[in-house]
């Protein structure tokens, strides 16, 4: 493993000749999960006599080699010292921080050789022929920008997958209070496309960011000089898929769903480690997203809209609190909340 400058923060393996697709994925703190990952990788494809990074995927008769690209984000639990002796194929890039998602898939996109890149999850399994099916998608329709399968949940259950774009009202009746108290609302009923049965082929506005397996071309045609890959940075992590689907569709280039492709997600393994961060980034990026489609009164108000959502929860918290209902939960909770508020949820620009 070698270090590419003195004062940089990655460490990486050398990098892999061309490959047709490249699939990147950002890891922290899931090693288990990571492994199956990689293991279902392993299964759907091939490798070759030379060199060893590469294998090859057979698509309806077509042969497609691929590399798979893991960057560590500074993961403790020992992923990237067990990652080269159990999978030697893959490219694992080092991280010496937390860079979170759309840094880490950035890093990983600028060091992809393949003109197909797969964004996909460390909490993922690739059902059998899953991978097959989207890229035969995107090599079939060159118009096809980006695709996404069905997704379910270790369970069994179905996740809904895609999406359409938010309107003005959507950040505050999707995922909020009010959602919880009426969950078929319209906005949250048009977002998630619950009108749509999920076993149907359709374009989409937006996928869900577990899988997605795009075009370079169009990854490539939304960049701006400057910018260090095809994800805005300014989102740490949620709604970045949703950016990046936006930015694509309006370039042009259709999105996919495509549900006879399957893909198992065990969700929020790497977020469930940080409560109060989850909730910060989670409405922080809502908040980005309002500021930079619908504009900074739009932004301000779902802001000072989300800041009073979590006051009213503390205050319910404490209420239960005092009346000796499960103290220790609540004080936990109280706690969450207070970071959230001090953290004013005010977003990167």
């Amino acid at each position: 493993m070698r270090v590419f400058a003195k004062r940089s923060p990655i460490e990486s393996t050398p990098s892999t000749p061309s490959a047709d697709l490249s699939i990147i994925i950002v890891s922290w703190n899931v090693w288990d999960l990571l492994r199956a990952c990689l293991a279902a990788i392993e299964r759907a494809s091939q490798p070759v006599d030379a060199p060893a990074a590469i294998r090859k995927l057979d698509v309806n008769g077509d042969s497609f080699t691929l590399e798979v690209i893991v960057v560590d984000n500074a993961s403790s639990d020992a992923s990237a010292e067990l990652i080269p002796s159990r999978f030697p194929w893959v490219h694992l890039i080092r991280s010496q921080e937390n860079l979170g998602f759309t840094r880490g898939n950035n890093l990983g996109y600028a060091q992809a050789t393949g003109r197909f890149i797969y964004f996909l999850n460390p909490d993922t399994e690739l059902a059998d022929g899953s991978l097959a099916r989207l890229l035969r998608t995107l090599v079939d329709e060159p118009t096809v920008g980006m695709v996404g399968p069905r997704l379910r949940y270790g369970d069994g259950m179905a996740q809904n997958s895609r999406r359409r774009f938010p309107t003005r009202l959507t950040g505050f009746m999707e995922s909020t209070w009010l959602s919880q108290w009426w969950p078929s609302n319209p906005w949250a009923v048009h977002m998630h496309m619950l009108d749509w049965p999920d076993d149907q082929r359709h374009d989409v506005d937006w996928l869900v960011g577990a899988a997605m397996l795009a075009r370079r071309e169009a990854l490539e045609q939304i960049r701006t000089p400057g910018d260090a890959g095809p994800f805005d940075e300014n989102f740490f992590m949620y709604s970045e898929e949703l950016d990046l689907c936006k930015r694509i569709k309006d370039a042009g280039w259709r999105i996919v769903y495509v549900p006879d492709a399957l893909v198992i997600h065990y969700e929020g393994r790497s977020s469930e480690q940080v409560v109060a961060a989850r909730h910060i980034h989670f409405n922080r990026s809502k908040v980005r997203y309002y500021e930079k489609y619908f504009g900074h009164a739009w932004a301000e108000a779902l802001r000072g809209f989300l800041l009073l959502e979590f006051r009213w929860q503390r205050l319910v918290e404490r209420a239960k609190r005092l009346l000796r209902h499960k103290r220790a939960l609540r004080s936990a909770r109280i706690a969450v909340y207070d970071e959230v508020i001090e953290s004013t949820l005010t977003p990167n620009r």
